[in-house]
């Protein structure tokens, strides 16, 4: 069989197709249904990697086995103990130790000056704004802040015994490397109780706070009367001055009003 010029242009036409087409093939014989051997490899490979990627973040939620990275340690406050050798701490040690405002008031009263009774009818001719007025307050302000501070302290003291339970039981929990602690059900629920102890925490942070306030307002009173004190005194001492002759001539004439 002879090949013409013609037949042989046919076939290297055809051989040409053959060797530029792309490596998909029809399947038993149906021109619309083609196998690509390369997608299918590209297919294969993506289906691999997310397997991969799952069974990691799988193996994650369930499993933190170096949780413990993460514990401290809860710091505990150790109980006070004031001595008391002659009744001048009566109740010191039970309200910085317990939620107890009778406590801190026997305490205070015991630990502190009373104004007496004589002292009393001396204040009762002064007029407010006056010196010793202005320091009676500043005592009346203190016998009322500060019990309720040390009631505070003893608050907190007792609120973190009783809470050492709940957060030793939490930290736990949180540290748990098992399946049943690791579902995203129980994280949320760990999560939900630590925001809860640390509100409290917060709170009775707070009430510790607004003591400082208060007490510090007290000493400023303080501050403050010392400070109006001495300005008064500078007044009256200049006017004295002014009023009486302290020249070496006039020594016959005693100053027994002077302030120094």
């Amino acid at each position: 069989m002879k090949i013409t010029q013609r037949n042989r242009k046919w076939v290297i036409c055809g051989a040409a197709l053959v060797l530029t087409a792309t490596p998909s093939f029809a399947l038993f014989g149906i021109g619309d249904i083609v196998f690509d051997p390369t997608s299918y490899a590209s297919l294969v490979s993506q289906l691999t990697t997310l397997e991969t990627q799952y069974n990691m973040l799988k193996n994650n939620i369930e499993h933190f086995s170096f949780k413990q990275q993460w514990q401290t340690a809860l710091n505990t406050m150790k109980n006070a103990n004031v001595r008391n050798m002659f009744g001048e701490t009566n109740g010191m040690t039970a309200a910085l130790n317990a939620n107890s405002p009778a406590a801190s008031s026997t305490a205070w009263t015991a630990a502190t000056v009373p104004v007496n009774g004589t002292t009393t009818t001396f204040l009762a001719g002064q007029t407010p704004g006056s010196t010793q007025l202005s320091e009676l307050a500043m005592v009346e302000a203190s016998d009322s802040v500060s019990p309720d501070c040390l009631t505070a302290v003893g608050q907190y003291r007792g609120a973190r015994t009783q809470s050492a339970t709940a957060n030793s039981s939490l930290t736990s929990e949180q540290l748990d490397g098992g399946t049943a602690t690791n579902s995203e059900v129980e994280q949320l629920n760990l999560l939900n109780a630590a925001e809860a102890q640390k509100m409290s925490e917060m709170q009775s942070q707070g009430v510790l706070q607004a003591c400082l306030a208060s007490e510090m307002a007290v000493s400023n009173m303080q501050q403050r009367n010392a400070a109006a004190l001495d300005l008064n005194t500078a007044a009256y001492v200049a006017q004295q001055r002014t009023a009486n002759d302290t020249t070496a001539a006039n020594e016959s004439n005693t100053w027994d009003s002077y302030l120094p």
